[in-house]
């Protein structure tokens, strides 16, 4: 359903169709209708006109996600909206702002917040051509450092020197951008626009690369620090990063695959890993925490029980836990705060039906997203599963998929699904009873598509039905194959993959050489 135009936006739209008559009228436009003609113009893309507004902003602040987000004018929230066109004009803008030849006194603009930008699979502008979070990084290092060399080359007005603007982003660093942004990183304090990190994400980098860029993004001011893909961050890499940086105001840590491997634990690996906690407590902010793929078998309690802020947000997805983390993690004071909880890839039914049950009861007031993928939920625990949700009236994300469901325990969880009034999204198993008789879960990847896709279809069909005779069509129901889509690794894949396969390469070489050696 359409957002209502207030008669003020559909002005303001009107306004700036005309892009030459905009940028000539706008000397003379009132200062408070510019937020109002920026979200006009975000919405009809019209990047030149988004520019000039930039270059001329008269606030002490140009915050991106207010500016787009719901406004009484127009309630449509736009912050999803990575529009290419858009986001260069504006940052370009930006850039122009400080180059402006106006009077220096006339500009107020002292803080730039881009971090309310949020990246989606689907895109609603009419360019279709997206800037991500990487592109974002990137473009804003590059004009960070062609502003500096424009305002050595040339005499400037001696007022530019004096500006100084601040500008909030979230950090995305690979290997393919890193000396790019160090040098930005660099020479900030030289240059009138101050990149100032309060989000950093790492993926495709060397150990000793992110350990020098970190350091110079001031990890005072982090937010939310994501050590993702193919960087080889080990336990004892990761004690020594807490030891020499502090990150007082960080909230949310991921940490990549592997990081914890207590299966060839040492004494010295347990007392690293009591530093680690340590160290984690005094990050007194600390809400949200990732590290799945990593095994900490019997060790979750000596990781987190040193925190003394509560979890809002869990994911120990593949982590190989036993019934003693599982109890601790439902009778600590975390359970009762945890938002978002992803325990995909344990054998609960198995291994600790009731404690799992006793943690989900305990997070029931709160819990919004939860994920359950690989968990061997069959067809005989749905009841229990059911009985486990039916407290979870605030859950807005359930995804299952993975588990071994036949069509008909589909069907049964959905009619219950509809009862969860706050529910907006839901990821579903392909059927057992679509794939050939015999297969095995969790299901690898080869096989993971041989299933009957006609069948699929039918039973997917039927489960939207139901959705739709419950007054449901506000849930969104579907089964990523390949899992959920995540906007970092969408926008980087090419590099993703070019690693892998550089890395697989020097692996078989490696390989040979030893046999060679053998031989």
């Amino acid at each position: 359903r359409a957002a209502m135009k207030s008669l003020r936006f559909i002005s303001a739209e009107a306004f700036v169709s005309n892009a030459e008559f905009a940028r000539k009228s706008l000397g003379s436009v009132a200062h408070n209708l510019f937020p109002l003609l920026f979200k006009a113009s975000y919405l009809l893309e019209q990047g030149e006109v988004i520019h000039d507004l930039v270059e001329n902003w008269p606030f002490v602040d140009f915050n991106m996600g207010k500016l787009l987000g719901t406004t009484v004018d127009y309630q449509e929230d736009l912050s999803h909206r990575t529009c290419s066109v858009c986001l260069e004009s504006c940052l370009k803008g930006l850039r122009d702002y400080v180059l402006n030849h106006s009077s220096p006194y006339v500009k107020k603009l002292k803080v730039v917040d881009l971090t309310g930008l949020k990246d989606v699979e689907v895109q609603f502008c009419e360019c279709k051509k997206t800037m991500g979070r990487w592109a974002r990084t990137q473009l804003l290092s590059k004009l960070c450092l062609e502003l500096l060399v424009y305002l050595q080359q040339r005499q400037c007005n001696p007022g530019t020197s004096e500006i100084s603007i601040d500008v909030l982003i979230d950090l995305f660093v690979t290997e393919r951008n890193y000396e790019l942004v160090v040098q930005a990183l660099l020479k900030k304090c030289y240059c009138p626009l101050k990149i100032c990190c309060v989000g950093f994400r790492s993926d495709n980098l060397a150990l000793q690369k992110f350990f020098y860029i970190i350091k110079l993004t001031d990890p005072s001011l982090l937010r939310k620090l994501e050590v993702v893909h193919n960087i080889r961050l080990e336990m004892e890499h990761l004690e020594m990063l807490f030891n020499s940086i502090r990150f007082p105001l960080l909230m949310s840590l991921t940490l990549p695959p592997r990081t914890f491997n207590v299966r060839r634990f040492t004494a010295t690996d347990e007392q690293m890993l009591t530093n680690i906690g340590e160290k984690m407590a005094e990050m007194t902010q600390l809400t949200e925490l990732s590290m799945s793929f990593s095994i900490l078998t019997g060790r979750i309690q000596k990781l987190l029980s040193p925190l003394k802020t509560p979890l809002k947000m869990l994911d120990v997805s593949n982590c190989s836990l036993n019934h003693a983390d599982m109890a601790f993690l439902a009778n600590s004071f975390h359970a009762n705060h945890l938002e978002a909880l992803d325990l995909s890839g344990h054998n609960i039914p198995d291994l600790y039906p009731s404690t799992f049950f006793k943690l989900l009861s305990h997070s029931s007031p709160v819990l919004r997203i939860l994920t359950l993928e690989d968990c061997n939920i069959q067809d005989t625990h749905v009841n229990m599963l059911i009985l486990g949700l039916s407290p979870c009236q605030k859950l807005q994300e359930f995804k299952f998929l993975g588990n071994p469901l036949s069509s008909q325990a589909l069907k049964h969880l959905f009619t219950f699904l509809c009862e969860l009034p706050m529910l907006k999204n839901v990821e579903f198993p392909v059927p057992r009873d679509c794939y050939p008789i015999g297969i095995t879960y969790p299901i690898d990847d080869a096989s993971l598509c041989r299933f009957d896709h006609q069948k699929y279809e039918s039973v997917a069909e039927d489960l939207n039905l139901i959705l739709l005779q419950a007054n449901r069509e506000d849930v969104k129901a579907s089964t990523p194959l390949f899992g959920s889509y995540d906007a970092a690794v969408q926008e980087t894949n090419n590099e993703l993959g070019a690693y892998l396969i550089k890395s697989f390469k020097e692996t078989l070489e490696k390989f040979t050489a030893s046999l060679n050696k053998m031989s």
